[in-house]
């Protein structure tokens, strides 16, 4: 049974950092062309916030984190991370980790019902 796990969420001040961490559970993380992060405020709709397309070597960031956040994986560990820096009030939400097989490019990328498996999501919680 697949299964994403996502940690790293918390409370923080404005301006402080975070990095969340996804660990991936019932296959091998770089077997995935598509893995993101995703997050969705109260009363707001889901958004994407970070997806990497491995094999292509895309990146792609929402315009609202570039130069803030920053996609990476540990294939070794089997985990996706997301290293949130100068972290803003609007940041706030939970997020959540996502990865599919097929190789979402362009403006797919940010459609969250294009991927396969969606972890449960921990929460991001930034103070002004």
């Amino acid at each position: 049974q697949v299964q994403l796990v996502e940690s790293g969420g918390g409370s923080v001040q404005a301006g402080g950092s975070l990095r969340l961490s996804c660990a991936a559970f019932g296959y091998t993380i770089d077997t995935y062309s598509t893995m993101g992060w995703f997050r969705q405020a109260p009363g707001k709709e889901r958004e994407g916030v970070a997806a990497r397309v491995t094999g292509v070597g895309s990146t792609y960031y929402a315009d609202s984190v570039k130069g803030r956040f920053t996609i990476s994986q540990d294939n070794a560990k089997n985990t996706l991370y997301l290293q949130m820096n100068s972290l803003k009030p609007e940041d706030t939400g939970m997020y959540y980790c996502a990865a599919d097989y097929s190789f979402l490019l362009g403006g797919r990328w940010n459609n969250p019902t294009l991927y396969k498996y969606v972890g449960q999501g921990t929460q991001v919680t930034v103070s002004s």
